[in-house]
């Protein structure tokens, strides 16, 4: 028997520790929006396989900071220019987008998509919800980092161990085609944020790891999208009904622990899966989406599960809807190809 752990095993014990940590202290410390943290948290684990240095945490602070800048800077534009409000966030959506698929920190991208569209769509209605969504960001950032810290000093990489390859970046020629693609995939949830920001804002953290699924073609669209969110609804369901067996935070980290440590087995290809590691993360994502808003719902006295219906109908829609872009462009960017055979 070997001493040590391999990379993989190590990986996935410190992704569904720190993501179970991270929700429990998120939750306990009643954080507002407190599902923010730990999908923060589980972005920056998969993404990142050591600990955070100095310089990274200061990238990480720069970000937060554009990120409610950038987000103010919307608010009075929209309110009194909308259409133009809206097709400046479209293009700094593209532009984002397409820093990510060039190799750009995905983590930067995420902060910055969620800046770019919570804070100034919140902003329109009510200046104190985007104000609760700054607060959210910035101490959830905090947790997030002294989290992965605390993961990484419990869970450490063995000594020499490899790093995994990094993704190879897309051609020049379909880098802009992708971030056209997921650009059109998060701009009707924020058109629809703007509507109602109270109710649909989690939809935007949805459309967001859905729009950064570079890999996912038209062949594997239905399977990778539609399949991940409705096992996340389905997990999420298992979830709930476990957790109302015994309601206790310990208990809340116990679950989260045990259903984080089933997806990182299959996300570090631990367990044999025909699904790729951006569908289990996918998967992860809205399982933690769609449990806290309704621990959330049960908290404020909200009947749960109409809640979480009309909540698992409007996920499924933005899917379906990214299913459809993702046909689209697909077919129009092979179709010169056809015509030159």
């Amino acid at each position: 028997m070997p001493t040590e752990r391999s990379p993989r095993v190590q990986r996935a014990l410190r992704l569904a520790t720190g993501t179970a940590l991270c929700l429990a202290a998120s939750f306990g410390l009643a954080l507002p929006i407190p599902f923010l943290a730990p999908v923060l948290a589980l972005v920056l684990l998969a993404s990142v396989n050591r600990p955070l240095p100095l310089k990274a945490g200061l990238v990480l602070a720069l970000a937060a900071l554009l990120t409610t800048g950038v987000g103010l800077l919307l608010i009075p534009v929209l309110r009194y220019y909308p259409v133009n409000g809206v097709l400046l966030v479209g293009v700094c959506l593209f532009l984002l987008f397409g820093y990510g698929l060039r190799g750009g920190n995905n983590l930067i991208v995420t902060f910055l998509v969620i800046g770019l569209t919570m804070i100034p769509a919140a902003g329109v209605a009510d200046f104190d919800l985007a104000a609760t969504i700054i607060g959210a960001l910035v101490k959830g950032l905090l947790l997030v980092v002294l989290i992965v810290a605390v993961s990484h000093w419990l869970f450490p990489d063995p000594p020499n161990a490899p790093s995994p390859p990094f993704a190879p970046p897309l051609p020049p020629e379909e880098t802009g085609r992708v971030a056209l693609r997921a650009t059109l995939i998060v701009l009707p949830t924020f058109l629809l944020v703007l509507v109602d920001p109270a109710s649909y804002l989690p939809i935007i953290l949805k459309a967001v790891s859905l729009g950064q699924q570079s890999s996912t073609t038209a062949r594997h669209a239905g399977r990778e999208l539609v399949g991940s969110t409705l096992l996340g609804g389905v997990l999420a369901v298992l979830f709930w009904c476990a957790l109302s067996l015994f309601v206790h935070l310990w208990m809340f980290f116990l679950w989260m622990l045990l259903f984080g440590l089933v997806l990182a087995r299959k996300l570090y290809a631990l367990s044999p899966s025909r699904f790729s590691p951006g569908f289990w993360l996918n998967t992860f994502i809205t399982l933690i989406i769609l449990l806290g808003q309704s621990v959330q719902d049960s908290a404020a006295g909200k009947d749960v599960y109409t809640a979480f219906a009309i909540r698992m109908g409007l996920f499924l829609l933005v899917t379906l809807y990214a299913c459809l872009m993702v046909r689209l462009l697909d077919r129009r960017a092979t179709r010169p190809a056809h015509g030159l055979t």
